[in-house]
């Protein structure tokens, strides 16, 4: 059995594979949390205390700037925009607390407009305020229309010099206290439709930017702001016109993925605590692990853990292979929204449902991390609208597959440009596939693995011949739960690719496909009960059910891995 371990633990975190700039801007992240300690995390948590000090150490570290400038704004060589190393942040930044990793993260989305502008002096303007330690933000969401931006009533109107005089209020908008920069999405009165769509740069300072209230209970300042006749100048606009709507999306196509690397470390920081406190609590007798319903949750959350890892790491390398020509990752990154977060909600259930009421003590991280955790398949698109973007991709991907150059692990010191040349938003019908199939028969020896793939050829053939008719198209209800069973396949697939890459031992992927045999059979079991399933669904739904096949020495195997989590790692105080 492979003695790597497969989560972060500060104790032991040393990511060599990165240049070394960024493995000490990493480390000293860790540390600088590990120095200020648990107690203090924590009663800053439950006293919703603003993030000061975490920025100001960002700031001397310059963290933000060297992460978040691309090489075309950089000004030095350590700048970059590297989607794996976001990517390690993100874990330890959820690792430590969801607050830090929301000001950071609407930093990112905030950025995308101006980095995906040609507006030279906004660019220069968002560099030299990354350099100063300034946060950002992202000024869509309203509180009448939400992220609906075909809506918004955030009104310019247009001023003899070429700019404009804006008014209107944003709503939900991470670091609307302080951004030195928030990129405004609004609409000019001077010109219907989608050419009148302008983004342009605010500074939350401006006397004309009225802050109303932080609109959640919390250290992450969630805000309602206003703007009254504020003065945008020509050098402020950073898209027009149809460009402004796509680079709305296309932002929050770089920033949703950051919501599973989130996931990861709170659900890592919750496992130390939930496996060291069940081996040490004696029960009638004997410690909570000895109980058989123990070790399988705490086992199962563990394999989900790890899957959630696995994919993670794997979609970051076709993140930074994208182009114009391979635009996969435009499946890949609702998937790490969508499936990543939702195994995340899971992986802490099933640990609370041992710890119980411990979940709940003040003192402890887990009960932070209990409600944290359900707000990630929340933000940047609920888990729905990302299942049916999913959705537009299934055919192409499960039946006419291409033959495309193998993408490798990217762990390389590149710049991500293409996140910001994105273009237009559109032709997600159009993108094409390498064969799904290839990853499972590379692992086709291995029982659970096996197990699956006849469900995932099974739900090829339902697509193939009892794909939902014209009306069940209109049924949202309905084809959430297909987009379920398709996700499950692609989640699969990505696992199966990193677990070849990285050499994962087969125990630990028999004992994880045998989870997602289970979870591929309790969706079709969903999806024969559905109203509008017809008999020959209902048919096929009933006998794509499989049982996942037993091993007791593989399990027994796999909770020894659970087991050594004990006392591994625990936060100072």
């Amino acid at each position: 059995m492979t003695t790597t371990p497969l989560l972060f633990n500060p104790n032991t975190y040393d990511p060599a594979h990165f240049d070394p700039e960024t493995r000490r801007l990493l480390r000293a992240t860790v540390d600088w949390f590990e120095e200020r300690g648990k107690r203090r995390i924590i009663e800053d948590y439950r006293t919703r205390a603003w993030l000061g000090d975490f920025l100001a150490f960002a700031a001397k570290e310059r963290l933000f700037a060297t992460f978040l400038t691309p090489a075309s704004a950089a000004t030095d060589e350590d700048q970059r925009w590297d989607t794996a190393r976001i990517a390690a942040l993100n874990e330890i930044l959820g690792f430590y607390g969801l607050d830090y990793w929301y000001a950071w993260q609407v930093t990112i989305l905030g950025l995308g407009p101006v980095w995906q502008s040609e507006n030279a002096t906004a660019r220069t303007r968002a560099a030299d305020l990354l350099s100063q330690g300034e946060v950002f933000a992202f000024g869509l969401s309203e509180k009448a229309h939400g992220a609906d931006i075909y809506s918004t009533d955030m009104l310019l109107e247009p001023q003899s010099d070429g700019g404009f005089l804006a008014s209107g209020s944003k709503y939900y908008i991470g670091n609307g206290n302080a951004a030195g920069l928030v990129s405004v999405f609004g609409r000019r009165t001077d010109v219907d439709g989608p050419d009148g769509y302008v983004f342009f740069a605010a500074d939350s300072r401006h006397p004309a930017y009225h802050l109303v209230k932080n609109v959640v209970d919390s250290s992450k300042f969630v805000s309602e702001f206003r703007l009254e006749n504020y003065p945008v100048a020509p050098e402020d606009v950073l898209h027009t016109g149809r460009a402004a709507f796509d680079a709305a999306l296309n932002t929050v196509n770089v920033g949703k993925f950051n919501l599973c690397t989130a996931s990861i470390g709170i659900c890592e920081h919750a496992m130390y605590e939930a496996v060291t406190h069940a081996q040490n609590r004696v029960l009638y007798g004997r410690p909570v692990t000895a109980f058989p319903h123990v070790r399988r949750e705490l086992t199962e959350a563990y394999v989900r853990l790890v899957g959630m890892k696995l994919f993670s790491d794997r979609a970051v390398d076709y993140f930074r292979t994208a182009g114009p020509e391979d635009r996969r990752y435009l499946l890949f990154n609702p998937m790490t929204k969508m499936k990543v977060t939702t195994e995340g909600e899971k992986v802490i259930d099933l640990m609370w449902d041992v710890i119980a009421a411990k979940g709940f003590e003040k003192d402890n991280y887990f009960s932070q991390a209990a409600v944290e955790i359900r707000g990630l398949p929340k933000l940047e698109g609920t888990v729905h609208v990302n299942l049916a973007l999913i959705l537009k991709f299934m055919r192409n991907h499960l039946l006419d597959p291409i033959d495309v150059p193998a993408v490798p692990t990217r762990l390389d010191a590149a710049d991500d440009d293409f996140l910001f040349r994105q273009g237009p938003a559109r032709g997600l019908g159009s993108v094409r596939f390498h064969d799904w199939r290839a990853a499972y028969d590379a692992y086709g020896e291995v029982p659970n693995v096996a197990r699956f793939r006849e469900q995932a050829d099974a739900l090829c053939e339902f697509v193939t011949t009892k794909a939902p008719d014209e009306a069940q198209s209109r049924d949202l209800d309905f084809l959430l739960s297909v987009g379920q069973l398709f996700a499950l396949v692609v989640h699969g697939q990505l696992i199966l690719e990193q677990a070849r890459l990285t050499d994962l031992d087969a125990s630990v992927l028999d004992e994880l496909f045998s989870v997602l045999v289970r979870d591929f059979s309790g969706h079709c079991v969903e999806l024969h009960g559905k109203d509008s399933a017809t008999e020959q669904q209902q048919s096929w739904a009933l006998g794509a059910i499989r049982r996942p096949v037993v091993d007791e020495a593989r399990s027994a195997e796999i909770w020894a891995r659970v087991e050594a989590l004990s006392g591994a790692y625990e936060m100072s105080l």
